[in-house]
């Protein structure tokens, strides 16, 4: 897996995975709260499935090959 997820947009997808899944674990919104998971780990992966379906990639170039 190559690294497809940029410095801003994962740090924005482990506040908002962080923030479903503490609402959903204190009973403030339903189970769909767990779907914050999702996010959680493809920001610590800096893979998502879904952007090469789409052609997208927020990784700036010198860091897509390390990862």
């Amino acid at each position: 897996m190559k690294a497809n997820v940029g410095g801003i947009d994962r740090i924005l997808r482990i506040v908002v995975g962080l923030a479903l899944i503490a609402l959903a674990a204190t009973g403030t919104v339903g189970a769909w709260g767990w779907i914050g998971v999702v996010p959680v780990l493809t920001g610590v992966f800096r893979f998502c499935p879904f952007y090469p379906l789409l052609g997208m990639n927020t990784c700036p170039l010198e860091q897509r090959k390390g990862a």
